[in-house]
């Protein structure tokens, strides 16, 4: 009998498996790298592309921790405008009075989801530096540009109509602002005012208004104190 053959072929044979053996390891490492970089990618393409991520937020909370006269919106509201801008579809956006641009961040988040843009008009020149320097540490100056001047004047530079429009300026001009816009509120368009419940006494011919427009549906909502009131054109 000739144990030398048939060791060699044991030989060969474990030295077979083992190559086997490798190959399956890294085989099987191979699938577990791709499964891994399928799954990153899938969450990273998941993302909303008007997503609050961490370096957005911390610019926000910079902007409220730095409002001394409150000013800006809050959070809710914030988020709710985001919401508005991005459920009608909205690709052309007016935000009359922009203070720091908080309230410009969460239009341009939901701006960005749309692919429209944002004109936020801001009648002080520090307010409005300080805006424009807050859209661009957030990302958003493709999206949001930040006008320095009286909006009764830059509204009519504006070409075009308009998707929604977020009124937050001087309350007692809220119905002249109304006047200006509505006819370039496209039909289906969001009218949006802030402030419409703890300064109510303050614009009382702009709800009058927006209560019993017969182009419009109102409601007015409350995300936070302030409240807002919603108003859609009617086709």
């Amino acid at each position: 009998m000739n144990h030398e053959g048939h060791d060699d072929h044991e030989e060969s044979f474990c030295f077979v498996f083992f190559v086997r053996f490798v190959v399956r390891i890294r085989t099987m490492r191979l699938f577990v790298v791709s499964a891994l970089l399928f799954l990153f990618a899938g969450a990273a393409h998941g993302q909303s592309k008007g997503a609050l991520t961490p370096q957005i937020e911390s610019i926000l909370k910079g902007i409220k921790a730095a409002d001394k006269g409150l000013l800006a919106v809050s959070e809710e509201d914030g988020r709710f405008l985001r919401v508005l801008v991005a459920s009608r579809g909205a690709k052309s956006v007016l935000e009359i009075g922009a203070a720091s641009g908080y309230s410009g961040i969460w239009l341009g988040l939901g701006a960005r989801e749309t692919g429209g843009r944002v004109v936020a008009i801001e009648y002080d020149p520090q307010r409005a530096r300080d805006a424009t320097a807050n859209v661009a540490r957030a990302g958003l100056n493709d999206v949001v540009t930040v006008v320095h001047g009286d909006a009764f004047a830059e509204i009519p530079k504006l070409q075009g109509t308009f998707d929604l429009v977020f009124l937050d300026a001087w309350k007692p001009d809220y119905k002249k602002f109304f006047d200006m816009v509505f006819p370039r509120l496209n039909p289906g368009g969001v009218f949006a005012a802030h402030n419409v419940i703890n300064k109510k006494s303050e614009m009382g011919p702009f709800l009058q208004t927006i209560l019993t427009h017969p182009k419009l549906f109102t409601t007015i909502v409350s995300p936070a104190s302030e409240g807002m009131s919603v108003s859609v054109k009617l086709r």
